[in-house]
């Protein structure tokens, strides 16, 4: 088995320019230049060529390792010397002949190098324990004179490349290489296990396994998906509301919070009449998070009465403000994450190079910014007037629709513009090992351009090549809609595939919103007015099911959201949430919020339950919504919460108390990356942070030494390290939202609150490993004491160790016990110190101390809790 990586770009070609390889393609060959008849050719010197030079080759050959196991991969090397020009390689020029230890052999060729440096590499697993020899054979190589670019001769002068004269370089052969081959495997660097206990960006090159969570907000596409990529998952972008590559909390514990409006209950001449955002666009939560860092705008005070909107860069762990600057104008704060490709030093030789990363905002110009910094790096042209919608569907290709005006045919007004945010569509040019980044012309970044029947690129499943167009019917008695037109067409070639029309006859067979229509798993999925969710088949236009209303009559009432992901459509209406599974149309799962009576007048059959008409998001395996009303009316409903689900049972996970206003009504108010959730809460005007934080943990014995069979107490405690509650107790992650709620949201202290487990643990004076015992720490203190008495003369040393959990990271200390030699007792002593009982007076007063000491002791805690709150 092997893998040849010869100098081309196919080693790195993309997905998606396979895909859509009927467009038409802009040329990446130079323009005006006429390719030479005559061409590089390996071999012997062609009959009848004198070259301007001849140069005697010699080939070099490295594999590795040495030894290896049986079914392990070989990495073998070769380069000839002396290297080439840039614009030139050895082109099928190299064989590798690899003789097995049964003497049979495995011969492999032509093989071409990379241009400049004559460079070439391939895997290769070997299957014989044994000996094994290979070698290199250099056919020999003759350069016609010409200008050349990119390994081909060109008649013309070519921009970018040097002329050259003719030149031959001579066969030559790399001595023999020999390999042993064992049955036991080579262990190599060990694996790095995806990390439990609390991390923090950057992540170290050496731990590579961890590059499935590494990912960042918002999702841009995937081309390719990777080996773990999730069955039943659309790899690109849609309205999909997934976000790949990454982790989501596991738990209600809020590591900081910041104030993004003024928020919570006005009071006073306004009554019960709380604080929302105005308007239906959300703020004070990440537009982006790349590698650990967040990034958002918000207005500041200008001068006179003018604000100015600031664009700024944050700690996700900590709030920690990096950077923040004001958007000059023309400027717009970016939404998407993009990693370059750099150039490599030798012409496709990628597998050297690495990327640079951008955070990008597409508008009539292309903005790039260095997210280190903030500073613009790269100003490009952007789509012209007329070419709108912009889709990126999968990283670096975009969608647009080009609308040709009314001077076109109506069959021939529109244009599927297929265009890369990329310079030269992805093509790299090479000077001075170097790409041309900064291409200034809009036209170098199309792939395709083909006649398309819609005026917008709606609903589209990118892997079935299919998307949907929605017209609504509309009615001159009704003033309203009362039915949709549903076309599906051809990305790949523009045909249109099917037409057809909800039934009329109902009037009731409108859209409930298109906002909560999908195209995914070969279906195109939407909610009705009345509640219905129908699927149509994509290909033929054929309904293939229809899940009905949850409960009447607040099933009828929708969000303005969708996502899918893992097989399923996640909706939600004025009941509860459900999934319904793409191929049968089957409810999976369903939740719902209990609400008290009179709080909200909505329910799920006889259960009172809260509304969702809000925004959703799925990460990770987790669906996470809130509740929230179309017009959320006043007083402001209250009970309303936040809430994680297994994306797959629907099993809660965790909640707490959260509320959104309009803007959470249109979308989901928050972004999710490296494990953390930040979303606002409107009920209070805070941007809240949820995921894992640093714990502390304390211990302390004795100050003096203890007498042998002595008991002695040891005391600790584990606290929270979080900017948003440091010094509070860690508490169980089935208290969490009882407690995080008290701390942040003015609830009432929990009537029961659980502490975590802390593991007490020894060297004895003798050097062995001692467990003392497990005590779980007091919830409302975060304190624990345990009663122990040592059994051996020497030093202790004893360790508290908590092992961290959804909500902490681990944390330990230690302390040292003393243990001397009991004092021997006085001659004639019966252990009584010469007291004599005559009856239980001294143990009833002693019983009395301890339990008036307890007293004051729990006076003590509840005046500390109430100063506290």
């Amino acid at each position: 088995m092997k893998r040849i990586m010869p100098k081309t770009v196919a080693t790195t070609a993309f997905v998606l320019l396979m895909t859509f390889a009927f467009m038409v393609a802009v040329p990446v060959q130079p323009v005006q230049a006429q390719l030479s008849p005559e061409q590089p050719v390996s071999g012997p010197l062609p009959a009848g060529k004198t070259p301007f030079v001849t140069v005697q080759s010699k080939v070099f050959l490295g594999v590795s390792p040495n030894p290896i196991g049986t079914g392990q991969m070989l990495l073998i090397n070769m380069w000839g010397h002396p290297p080439t020009h840039v614009e030139r390689g050895f082109e099928k020029a190299f064989q590798l002949t690899i003789t097995k230890p049964d003497a049979t052999k495995d011969v492999i060729g032509p093989i071409s190098t990379y241009q400049g440096d004559a460079t070439a590499w391939l895997e290769y697993v070997v299957d014989q324990v044994g000996t094994w020899t290979f070698k290199i054979d250099f056919f020999g190589m003759y350069y016609p004179a010409g200008y050349y670019a990119d390994g081909l001769v060109y008649t013309t002068s070519v921009s970018g490349s040097s002329f050259l004269d003719s030149a031959y370089y001579r066969p030559s052969s790399s001595p023999d290489v020999t390999v042993t081959v064992q049955e036991q495997q080579v262990m190599s660097w060990p694996p790095s296990a995806l990390p439990s206990d609390y991390w923090t960006r950057p992540a170290s090159p050496e731990n590579r396994e961890w590059w499935p969570i590494l990912g960042h907000y918002p999702e841009t596409g995937v081309v390719g998906g990777g080996s773990n990529w999730p069955t039943k998952t659309n790899k690109y972008m849609s309205n999909y509301e997934f976000v790949p590559y990454v982790t989501a909390p596991n738990s209600a514990h809020i590591v900081w919070k910041r104030p993004f409006m003024d928020g919570g209950l006005v009071g006073g001449e306004a009554g019960q009449i709380s604080l929302t955002a105005p308007g239906l666009s959300g703020i004070g939560f990440p537009l982006i998070i790349y590698n650990g860092r967040a990034y958002d705008t918000y207005p500041k005070p200008g001068t006179g009465l003018t604000t100015t909107t600031y664009w700024r860069c944050y700690d996700l762990r900590t709030g920690e403000l990096y950077w923040e600057r004001p958007l000059q104008s023309g400027e717009t704060a970016p939404t998407i994450v993009e990693y370059a490709k750099q150039g490599a030093e030798v012409p496709g030789a990628t597998a050297r190079a690495g990327v640079t990363p951008y955070l990008i905002s597409i508008g009539s110009r292309i903005l790039k910014y260095d997210p280190y910094t903030g500073a613009i790096a790269i100003n490009v042209t952007g789509p012209p007037s007329g070419i709108s919608g912009h889709q990126l569907y999968g990283y670096p290709y975009v969608l647009s629709v080009q609308n040709l005006g009314n001077s076109v045919p109506a069959a021939q007004r529109y244009r599927l513009i297929n265009w890369s945010i990329e310079n030269n569509a992805g093509y790299w040019r090479f000077a001075g090992g170097g790409s041309q980044l900064t291409v200034d012309n809009f036209t170098q970044r199309i792939w395709g351009n083909i006649s398309w029947p819609f005026s917008s690129l709606s609903y589209t499943d990118f892997e079935a090549g299919i998307s949907v167009s929605t017209p609504s019917v509309n009615n001159a008695g009704t003033g309203a809609a009362i039915g949709v037109n549903i076309m599906a067409a051809n990305i790949f070639t523009g045909q249109l595939l099917w037409n057809i029309t909800t039934d009329l006859t109902t009037g009731r067979e409108t859209f409930f919103s298109g906002s909560t229509a999908v195209a995914d798993q070969g279906k195109f999925v939407v909610r009705m007015n009345d509640g219905e969710i129908i699927g149509w088949d994509l290909r033929t236009g054929q309904r293939s099911w229809v899940n009905p209303i949850s409960f009447y009559p607040w099933g009828a009432l929708g969000p303005y959201d969708v996502a899918s992901a893992y097989g399923l459509y996640f909706t939600a209406d004025y009941s509860g949430v459900r999934a319904i599974d793409y191929d049968t149309g089957d409810t999976v799962w369903t939740y719902k919020a209990v609400a008290p009576p009179f709080e909200s007048p909505y329910s799920w059959n006889d259960t009172q339950t809260y509304s969702w008409h809000s925004g959703m998001q799925v990460a990770d395996g987790k669906f996470f919504s809130f509740n929230i009303e179309h017009t959320p009316t006043q007083p402001i409903t209250r009970g309303w919460g936040l809430h994680a689900l297994d994306a797959k049972t629907g099993a809660l996970i965790w909640n707490i108390t959260l509320g959104q206003g309009v803007p959470g009504s249109r979308s989901f108010q928050g972004a999710i990356a490296d494990g953390y959730l930040a979303i606002t809460n409107e009920y209070d005007g805070y941007m809240y942070v949820f995921g894992k934080g640093k714990s502390v943990t304390t211990v302390e014995g004795p100050k003096t030494t203890v007498a042998k069979g002595q008991g002695v107490v040891i005391t600790g405690s584990v606290k929270d390290l979080s900017p948003g509650q440091a010094g509070t107790p860690c508490v169980a992650k089935e208290s969490m939202t009882n407690w995080m709620e008290y701390l942040h949201m003015q609830h009432a202290i929990p009537a029961e609150v659980k502490g975590v487990p802390v593991s007490l643990d020894a060297f004895d004076p003798a050097g062995n490993f001692i467990h003392i015992g497990d005590v779980t720490t007091d919830g409302l203190s975060g304190t624990f004491g345990f009663t122990w008495t040592p059994d051996s003369i020497g030093q202790y040393t004893v360790t508290a160790s908590f092992m961290g959990d959804d909500s902490y990271g681990s944390s330990y200390a230690t302390t040292y016990v003393g243990v001397t030699e009991a004092p021997a007792a006085p001659d004639g002593d019966d252990g009584t110190g010469g007291q004599v009982v005559v009856d239980n007076t001294p143990i009833f007063y002693a019983i009395l101390a301890a339990a008036i000491a307890i007293i004051i002791a729990v006076a003590v805690v509840g005046v500390l809790l109430l100063r506290k709150r």
